[in-house]
């Protein structure tokens, strides 16, 4: 494979494309409410009326607005239809000689669509993810072949340094540092990891990228694995995600087949391989290490630090560690430039991050939004308020690492810094809102009972502290508690901040001390007559 067949393969692409074309969301979400039945409706009547050459029907990934599902979109128009049924595809066929067609449409001019800025999603609903012809039609591999041919590992280190962007699963370490290390660090082997373990509660960005764009993913790890001097990848993805683990498979074999993954690749000294490695559903192995020992074949469980995984990682070697959003943030850098790049966002937050969008919410679904958009833009405007008009109480960003948000706070702007500052973390991208009849306490014993139950139980402090906690803030809502049990479950808190061996238990706190700090008064309400009395 060459520059000259890959650009032939575009160009076959686009011409034998119909004009007209009916493009379903075939995500995880809109296959479970029956876009595959609508997609079989659709192409059986065209059939029927011998239009099945001039209108295509196409798969595509998440379109975005999942809570409207199933989507389907007409292009070249861009008309958007929600909610669609099988018995609908008729009408919407229809359409097409000028009859009417009373099929709910999406506002295309809603802030749910236009205050977004897609970087990262920029093909999803565009591309058929089962498809690399689609993805090389659209521009795909061509950064990969520009960065082998014409830059050093060295630019491509410089080039994502400059262009300031920031892991994106949670902890916001600069990603070019990560990769400089990487390169610099000695070893026989090195590795290039692709963390796709997402198990937040509310939380589908990973997976959604993964269903829509996987060439956009296996494109950005190749260039970090060039970078670094790796020439062996692993995408590490929860079981849980059937569709996104059989999209991935295909991917890499079609990348293999085009010669864009294996040895040589653009007739170039550069090898690199990737395979899957499929996790068991354990919230512990989305750290590094414990995501590591997994892949080794060990019990998925946390070690100290140092040494990091970029100087002694899997087996020993060194080993660069991103997320999924993270590569996924790495063709469009090298295709617009560093400088183009750090041009969005704020400061010291570059470029855009996904939300998953979930709770008491009108629009529910994924936004990709530039840093520096504040809390009140992506839940009132974008997000439509509560469905029901009840007022908006708080939202929780970062899942059971993150904290509770109060209303009052949403001026806000969503960056790295911001959200540390009022007691939250921007986490792979979860945002769950609640409304005034959401009780805070039931918020944080919740997130506790996750950590708890996720805890790989290797440290005293996580192991015991969460159970202790649940315990506490169970007796509290029971009306069992006593005042000073406030303090008690403060101090146990900081405890665990502070002791706790991994990133788990440093942060399964965070719901309940930001609760506590917002709404303390919930807290205090729940301590009746008889706990009064016994402190």
């Amino acid at each position: 494979m060459d520059l000259h067949e890959l650009e032939a393969i575009a160009e076959r692409e686009l011409a034998q494309r119909p004009r007209l074309r009916i493009l379903y969301c075939s995500a995880t979400g809109c296959q479970a409410s029956g876009a595959l039945e609508i997609k079989r409706r659709l192409e059986g009547l065209l059939a029927e009326m011998g239009r099945q050459v001039e209108i295509d029907v196409g798969a595509v990934g998440c379109l975005g607005l999942c809570g409207r599902g199933p989507i389907v979109r007409i292009e070249p128009s861009g008309e958007t239809f929600e909610h669609v049924k099988p018995d609908d595809a008729a009408e919407i066929v229809a359409a097409f000689d000028g009859h009417a067609c009373h099929v709910a449409r999406c506002d295309q001019d809603h802030p749910f669509f236009t205050r977004q800025l897609l970087v990262v999603r920029r093909h999803c609903g565009l591309i058929n993810p089962d498809r690399i012809e689609d993805y090389i039609a659209v521009g795909g591999y061509r950064s990969l072949y520009h960065v082998i041919h014409e830059m050093t590992p060295a630019e491509v280190i410089q080039a994502i340094t400059r262009s300031g962007l920031r892991g994106r699963g949670g902890a916001g370490y600069p990603t070019g540092l990560k990769w400089a290390t990487v390169a610099k660090s000695p070893g026989e082997r090195k590795f290039v990891i692709c963390n796709a373990d997402e198990g937040d509660p509310g939380a589908f960005m990973d997976r959604s990228i993964l269903e829509s764009d996987p060439h956009l993913v296996l494109e950005g790890m190749a260039i970090a694995a060039y970078a670094v001097g790796a020439e062996q990848g692993f995408i590490y993805v929860r079981g849980e995600y059937p569709l996104a683990i059989e999209r991935l498979q295909k991917a890499i074999a079609q990348a293999r087949r085009h010669g864009l993954l294996g040895a040589q690749i653009f007739e170039s000294g550069f090898n690199f391989r990737v395979d899957i490695r499929v996790g068991a559903g354990a919230f512990v192995c989305g750290e590094e290490t414990a995501l590591i020992a997994s892949i080794e074949g060990r019990r998925g469980q946390p070690r100290p630090r140092p040494p990091y995984p970029a100087e002694s990682g899997l087996w020993g070697m060194p080993t660069l560690i991103n997320n999924v959003e993270t590569f996924a943030n790495v063709t469009a850098i090298i295709e617009n430039g560093p400088e183009w790049y750090s041009s969005i966002g704020t400061e010291k937050s570059k470029g855009t991050k996904i939300f998953a969008l979930t709770g008491k919410i009108r629009n529910t679904g994924l936004i990709e939004v530039p840093m520096g958009i504040t809390l009140r833009e992506i839940v009132e405007e974008m997000g439509g308020g509560t469905p029901d008009g009840t007022p908006v109480k708080a939202v929780q960003t970062g899942g059971p690492s993150g904290g509770c948000i109060p209303a009052s706070l949403f001026h806000t702007p969503v960056d790295y810094e911001s959200l540390a500052a009022v007691g939250s973390i921007m986490g792979s991208g979860g945002m769950v809102v609640m409304d005034e009849h959401t009780n805070m306490v039931d918020v944080a014993r919740f997130y506790m009972e996750f950590c708890k139950d996720e805890s790989c139980g290797k440290c005293i402090p996580c192991r015991v502290g969460t159970v202790q906690l649940l315990n506490m803030l169970t007796k509290l809502r029971n009306g069992q508690a006593h005042a000073s049990d406030l303090v008690k479950i403060e101090e146990l808190c900081e405890l665990m901040r502070e002791t706790s061996l991994c990133g788990l238990g440093q942060s399964a706190p965070n719901p309940v001390l930001s609760t506590l700090h917002y709404f303390r008064h919930e807290y205090e309400e729940l301590i009746g007559a008889e706990g009064d009395h016994g402190s």
